[in-house]
């Protein structure tokens, strides 16, 4: 099934590495004041998606969400033509709808973000090969890749355009859109923090909390099998790629902060210079200028 994807819709497949790109970018904003942050460089990726941490599950859930997202967004702008934008929801409101209009008249119409057939697909690219398996850690990476694609589909925005003389707005119509993909990542990063770590099920096809007291994991939560190490010196047993030269915050106490991020090993501070715009005005009609000037900078 998945070659004849790459045969037969060859257009599937640029978008689908369009949202791969787009959750590597993103994985590496989430990440960019922690230990590990996000590194692609190939060495590093593929000993870290062999094995089944915490940041391994963060990358398989936005990766999958990525793919979802790109397939969605293509749709809506009509580069597929195997799709359209979702025009299935029509007529006036129902009850129990939510995140919708509170007053006045209004009705399902426009066009919506067919988030649907994102999720489809990416569950075809993400999934398929690895269902041939059965081992936990392929439970474990099925888990994670639709806790991503539900990030994306479960929290979609309703949209709404007013109608009426004089945008009087006597009537509004209303559609489904996709959160902005910042917000996506966001919510997965509050799930990775979450994370649980598991244990196989007796029956093999499912996975448990390793605590008995703790709450079973639902399908948007990541779950992971072991630990990870603490991304602080070079490993390539494990693809890390350590924190030395990295810039940190000496005035923080957080993961960004100089004594999280070198790891006690300490730090320096360098004092650089660079160009900045400065004295910035307006001129009519229709223009900024700047001074450029120069500016000392400390950096840890």
């Amino acid at each position: 099934r998945l070659a004849d994807i790459c045969q037969n819709e060859p257009e599937i497949v640029k978008e689908v590495t369009k949202g791969s790109q787009m959750a590597t970018r993103e994985c590496q904003f989430q990440f960019r004041n922690r230990r590990w942050n996000c590194t692609t460089t190939r060495r590093s990726l593929k000993k870290l998606l062999g094995r089944a941490t915490r940041e391994t599950s963060f990358l398989n859930a936005i990766t999958a969400a990525g793919v979802a997202y790109a397939v969605t967004q293509a749709c809506s702008a009509g580069l597929l033509p195997q799709c359209t934008c979702d025009r299935g929801r029509r007529g006036r409101r129902t009850a129990g709808v939510n995140e919708v209009p509170a007053d006045g008249n209004w009705e399902w119409s426009g066009c919506g973000d067919n988030v649907f057939f994102g999720y489809k697909k990416s569950k075809e690219f993400m999934d398929t090969w690895h269902r041939r398996k059965s081992d936990v850690k392929t439970l474990v990476l099925l888990h994670n890749n639709e806790a991503g694609r539900m990030a994306v589909r479960n929290h979609l925005r309703t949209e709404c355009k007013c109608h009426g003389l004089s945008g009087s707005c006597t009537l509004r119509t209303c559609w489904k859109k996709m959160a902005p993909f910042r917000d996506v990542a966001n919510r997965l990063k509050a799930k990775f923090d979450g994370a649980s770590k598991v244990i196989p099920g007796n029956d093999g096809k499912n996975v448990l909390p390793e605590g008995a007291t703790i709450k079973p994991p639902t399908k948007e939560d990541f779950v992971y099998l072991e630990g990870s190490p603490d991304y602080c010196e070079p490993n390539k047993k494990t693809g890390s790629m350590g924190t030395h030269g990295r810039i940190c915050n000496h005035t923080s106490p957080g993961v960004e902060g100089c004594d999280l991020l070198c790891c006690g090993r300490g730090y320096h501070n360098e004092h650089i210079r660079e160009k900045v715009n400065c004295r910035c005005r307006f001129r009519w009609c229709c223009e900024v200028s700047c001074d450029v000037c120069d500016v000392k900078r400390t950096i840890s």
